[in-house]
């Protein structure tokens, strides 16, 4: 990783909020350096514009705002629900799952725009800092990676306010005092930690729930929907052809509408403190519950346990930000080659809160009616059961007979 060099260009992961703005000017002004500004429309749900009119007022002549929902959805977070991803058996890591993207377009642009470093705003005690760093690096080990947070002595909103304010930065209202929670969103997740959210003894407010009705506010009525599939991958609602990010925003709505996919979490960070986290993911928690669904039918055990021994090692992966690592790909290209059959239709019920899996078919079915049947059939002898059973307890009898040699009753 190159240190020496003198930096020229700047590639700055922008949202235009308060805090990319002030490290914008910080920039210019510490490194003395022409900045270029990245705005990622990951399905966030905020208006972009202002980030461009932002980025116009502080000087900035090259500024990329890009839709990248597609891209994300597709690219991202499908193949990580073939794996039926979860983290410490919870978290359907939305937030990770977005940084990998957002890392390679910064390298990207560094080489479209000839930058030598990429900057974001990311703090010195979370995860984010680590997955986009480590995501640069495995593009471009030669690019510098500027992290203001961990080098400047704007270290409170009182300072941070102070620096925007002497500089003409625009602070608006609702950022003058200190904010009840942080929140990052994008078209997978919302997630909402710190201030307010700190003590993980206490309930949390209603209001940190921006995603989703209260299920005690949810229809009384349950709704019923499909899921069809291709390979692993969602590719119908109620048999409606959509692209990924189409379908993910319908199942957002629905999930919405149902109170699906709250989850109030204690997590370890990667670098070694726990936090605590509100999470939200409506469509992401029906999607998983349809993609589990399908697999039930049509992948062979052998297969389905050895994805369920992998899946935490794949998790947490992508949740300490090594995405682009050879280990994950390994993984992937393993999964992946499991999907080859994963295809068919789900029915899942909608209904306060829950998303049940209540039926599911599929042309590549492993699933016999022949062999499970309890009536009269003519493909099974159980007779064949009983040798299975005296084989596989044949080394249980041998450790038995030894402790009763031993005089062992432990």
């Amino acid at each position: 990783m190159t240190t020496s060099r003198p930096i020229n260009k700047i590639v700055l992961a922008y949202s235009g909020g308060l805090d990319t703005s002030v490290i914008l000017k910080w920039l210019q002004e510490e490194y003395n350096a022409e900045v270029v500004t990245f705005t990622a429309d990951l399905g966030q749900g905020e208006e972009l514009g202002p980030a461009r009119e932002k980025a116009e007022a502080a000087g900035v002549s090259e500024i990329f705002i890009e839709d990248l929902r597609e891209e994300f959805v597709r690219d991202y977070v499908y193949p990580m629900v073939r794996a039926n991803a979860v983290y410490e058996g919870l978290y359907l890591l939305g937030t990770s799952i977005a940084r990998p993207l957002i890392s390679k377009r910064l390298v990207e642009i560094a080489h479209e725009t000839g930058a030598d470093a990429v900057a974001h705003g990311a703090t010195g005690k979370g995860n984010d800092q680590v997955r986009f760093e480590l995501g640069v690096y495995a593009l471009d080990p030669e690019l510098r990676v500027i992290a203001p947070w961990r080098e400047w002595e704007l270290t409170s909103r009182t300072k941070l306010i102070e620096y925007a304010e002497s500089r003409g930065i625009d602070v608006p209202t609702d950022k003058r005092g200190e904010a009840p929670f942080s929140v990052d969103a994008n078209l997978w997740h919302t997630s909402s930690e710190g201030k307010m959210l700190e003590d993980p003894s206490e309930e949390a407010f209603e209001m940190v729930y921006q995603r989703t009705l209260r299920p005690e506010d949810a229809p009384d009525q349950p709704e019923y929907i499909t899921l069809d599939f291709e390979a692993g991958d969602a590719i119908a609602l109620n048999g409606q052809a959509m692209s990924p990010a189409t379908l993910l925003t319908a199942l957002n709505e629905l999930g919405r509408r149902h109170g699906i996919g709250r989850l109030d979490l204690v997590e370890n960070r990667f670098v070694g403190m726990k936090s605590r986290g509100i999470y939200e993911t409506p469509g992401g928690e029906i999607l998983m519950a349809a993609h589990r669904g399908i697999e039930q039918l049509t992948l062979d055990r052998g297969a389905g346990h050895l994805k369920d021994e992998l899946m935490p090692r794949y998790a947490k992966l992508v949740y300490e930000g090594f995405w682009f690592s050879p280990e994950r790909e390994m993984l992937q290209a393993a999964i992946d080659r499991s999907q080859e059959f994963v295809s068919g239709e789900v029915r899942l019920k909608l209904y306060k809160g829950s998303v049940n899996v209540v039926g599911r078919s599929s042309p590549a079915s492993l699933y016999s009616l022949e062999h499970v049947t309890f009536e009269d059939d003519d493909v099974y002898d159980q007779k064949d059961a009983q040798g299975f059973i005296r084989l596989n307890a044949l080394r249980l009898q041998l450790l038995a007979q030894r402790r009763r040699r031993l005089g062992r009753n432990d």
